[in-house]
Parts: C-alpha cells; structure tokens; sequence
C-alpha cells in the first residue's frame, strides 16, 4: 500500500463524510456537526471494527439502527468515533500493517495493564494511554 491510514481515511474519506478532506480544522467541524451515519457503517464494512466493537465502544447497535433515521450521528459519538479511527490509524503505521495493528489492538498487553487496547478506547485518557504506548512502540521504546 505504501501509505497508511488517516483516521478521516478509516471512517470513508471526505467521500463519506463530506468535507474537503482536510486533516485538522475541517474535521473538527465535520464532528462538531455530526457524521454522517454512513461514516459507522463504512468503519463496518471495511472490518475496521466488529458490530460488537463498535457496539461497545463507540454507540450501541440499537442507537445506530434509531441514528439510520436522522441520518447522521450525534457529535458526540462522531467524536467516539473519529478517536477510535484515529487510534487505528495510529497502530496501522505503527505495525506496518491492518492486520498486525488488529492483532496487537486485540491482544491484551502487560504495558496497559493487562487490557486490550481496542478496549480502552472507549474512553478518551483509555485512547491517550494506547496511543502513547504506540508511539513507543514506533521510537523503540517500550516494552
């Protein structure tokens, strides 16, 4: 592939999600007025996450299946979201692959406390806390 994955990338591009496509600013609006559905459902679709993850850590499947109605998701779980995207995207770099980085994200490790990282991104010092390990893990750093 040769480039990894923005979290914008994760969630389907500004082709999903509108927008320029821009990093930064552009999507900060874009989540401040909520993504659109289509946004959760392409994180589904390209197997980033599980109906069961995603159940557990960004919104509950029956609060999606009500958000399909409005459309779009409340700024709040667009945060969730775009956090656990990012999160992704930082562990597809960091491992040099989709796979590796699902495996490492699913398997619990003693440098977080015996959790699974995927688990502690439901919680946004839970995203810190993984995404600093994995910036260790980048610099050779951690164990």
């Amino acid at each position: 592939m040769g480039t990894h994955p923005s979290a914008l990338d994760i969630v389907g591009g500004s082709a999903v999600v509108g927008g320029n496509g821009a990093p930064g600013m552009d999507l900060v609006r874009l989540v401040r007025r909520g993504l659109p559905v289509g946004a959760a459902q392409f994180v589904l679709d390209s197997g980033s996450l599980t109906p069961a993850e995603l159940d557990r850590i960004v919104l509950p499947r029956k609060t999606l299946a009500n958000r399909r109605k409005l459309g779009t998701l409340t700024p709040e779980q667009s945060d969730r979201l775009v956090r656990v995207a990012r999160v992704l995207a930082a562990a597809e770099e960091t491992f040099g692959s989709r796979e590796k980085a699902a495996t490492w994200l699913r398997r619990p490790t003693t440098a977080l406390a015996g959790e699974r990282p995927l688990e502690l991104l439901d919680t946004d010092e839970g995203a810190r806390e993984v995404e600093t390990l994995l910036g260790r893990i980048a610099h050779g750093i951690a164990a």
